[in-house]
């Protein structure tokens, strides 16, 4: 099965359509979106064509697609918008034989197995490391941090592999 892993879209109608394309690109079946989706939140600067209604309309041709988790700048109005669920701070994917753990990133870590994968987002900087268990960032759609560039992760049978939009 092959998953596109992206967060902190930030409501850039620019990134987000270079994820969409990514996406149709790619051939994925499924799109794991890691919270901050629609507002840039007070400590980020205005991302590239500022847009939240037009990434939710964008996002709504893929509702059938996407898992997604809440974020910190994710609020009660977001979901009145958009067409898919974002109300949880965690969520669980089984693909491939693995067992994917979803957070944002603000909030603490659940308990985990040795050989879970962790995804979260909310740094906007690319994670890969092991600390009993797999955590991975895709770092940011829109506002990537520390020099990164904007990205995702490509899952495909099994395997990881950070992307560039």
């Amino acid at each position: 099965m092959k998953i596109i892993i992206a967060s902190d879209i930030h409501g850039s109608a620019k990134w987000c359509g270079e994820l969409i394309k990514a996406y149709k690109h790619e051939g994925a079946q499924k799109l794991i979106l890691l919270g901050d989706i629609l507002y840039h939140g007070p400590r980020n600067p205005l991302p590239d064509d500022y847009a939240p209604m037009k990434v939710a309309e964008m996002l709504s041709e893929l509702k059938e697609d996407i898992i997604c988790v809440r974020g910190n700048c994710d609020s009660e109005v977001d979901q009145m918008v958009l067409p898919f669920d974002v109300s949880s701070d965690y969520g669980t994917v089984f693909a491939d034989g693995v067992t994917l753990h979803l957070s944002h990133g603000h909030r603490p870590v659940p308990p985990l197995n040795e050989g879970d994968i962790y995804l979260t987002g909310h740094t906007h900087v690319p994670i890969d490391e092991n600390v009993g268990y797999r955590h991975l960032n895709p770092g940011s759609v829109s506002l990537p941090k520390d020099g990164s560039a904007h990205g995702y992760i490509l899952f495909d049978n099994g395997k990881f592999g950070f992307k560039k939009l």
